[in-house]
């Protein structure tokens, strides 16, 4: 089975996404409401694949995104260095008081039956004053970038946010990059903006743009306003009403080439069935099933998102790719914060069926 997608051979970096940096402050097992102490993650659902890709994957990537000068903005700067990551920024000033800001994710992990809990304050958001020209795209795209990356989390953000996204996916086009785009519908982001409705005629109108599409049932049915059963009904690891969920999705965007997404069975906070699926221009590939003892549950779609490009880019088969994907984005539950900690060896073994035996 081949994918079908045309991926440059060659460009200075392998993928450059476009999005909002947050950072997250995780109280870890303890409710925030009760928090004494606090870690710090840097993330953002764009930049984590970029990050992924880089410290795990070896890969040169590049991420387009708003930075502001004042130590919070040093702060997340630094991480990106660290991961490897190559800043295209749009630089604000703060204005010492009120912003604009770097936003600010909070979270607990839960634990056992008790769930974890995010909530956001993106007030005065660097990200969500983007628009579209603040990016010479053409003068980005020619220095060569092979595959393009974006998501519903920073369309979700502004008026503006989508539409430098498809000004973005229409400049790599032209330039002959591969496109893929996370749907990640978030409700709460888009109350914001007119919730459901809002974000069906943005979503509509970026897809329409896309090679590459991962998102989840839910994610597919709310975001791109297509039929299907009743999200969180019936069996989590049901592949065929994923599979029934895609084809209305490629009866309206026929240039959609991939559709990939995990499929999770949450038993307890800690405790996931864990697998995926994608569909390849028809094909269908299904991931193998494992049980997950999950520690931080955060960022485990980008990790699967990550594995699959990686496979894809570096010229992996359709099923090896999903496998790539399946293994990298367990991996990351493994570990605290949003981006990787695993190696690539680490990921190869688990796709390959490696186990949790002590290594010596």
């Amino acid at each position: 089975m081949s994918s079908n997608l045309n991926v440059p051979a060659q460009g200075e970096l392998d993928l450059l996404s476009l999005g909002a940096i947050i950072h997250r402050l995780d109280s870890g097992r303890v409710p925030f409401r009760k928090a004494h102490s606090l870690d710090v993650h840097v993330s953002g659902g764009e930049f984590n694949v970029a990050a992924n890709l880089s410290d795990c994957f070896g890969l040169r990537t590049g991420i387009a995104s708003a930075m502001v000068r004042y130590p919070v903005g040093d702060l997340i700067a630094e991480r990106v260095r660290a991961m490897g990551v190559r800043p295209f920024y749009k630089t604000f000033e703060h204005d010492g008081a009120r912003g604009p800001n770097m936003a600010t994710v909070y979270s607990d992990q839960g634990m056992g039956i008790r769930p974890p809990v995010v909530f956001y304050n993106r007030a005065n958001e660097a990200a969500a004053l983007l628009k579209p020209g603040d990016f010479d795209w053409e003068a980005i795209f020619g220095i060569g970038v092979r595959w393009f990356h974006s998501g519903g989390l920073f369309a979700s953000l502004s008026e503006t946010t989508a539409e430098v996204i498809i000004e973005a996916m229409k400049a790599a086009r032209k330039a002959g990059t591969i496109t893929s785009f996370d749907l990640n519908y978030r409700e709460k982001l888009w109350k914001a903006q007119g919730a459901l409705d809002k974000a069906q005629s943005i979503f509509a109108r970026i897809v329409e743009n896309v090679d590459v599409l991962v998102g989840n049932e839910e994610d597919l049915q709310k975001a791109l306003g297509v039929a299907g059963p009743e999200a969180g009904k019936g069996a989590a690891l049901d592949t065929s009403a994923f599979f029934d969920t895609i084809t209305r999705v490629v009866q309206q965007y026929p240039d959609i080439k991939v559709v990939a997404t995990t499929l999770r069975d949450v038993h307890s906070t800690n405790r996931h069935t864990w697998s995926a699926v994608a569909w390849f221009n028809g094909e269908q590939v299904v991931a193998p099933t494992t049980q997950l003892d999950v520690l931080d549950r955060v960022g485990g779609g980008d990790g699967f998102a990550s594995g699959l490009i990686y496979g894809l880019l570096t010229g992996e088969s359709p099923e090896q790719s999903v496998r790539l994907g399946w293994a990298h984005g367990a991996l990351i539950t493994t570990f605290p914060g949003d981006t990787t900690m695993a190696t690539v060896d680490d990921v190869k073994a688990f796709a390959k069926g490696g186990s949790a035996r002590i290594q010596r």
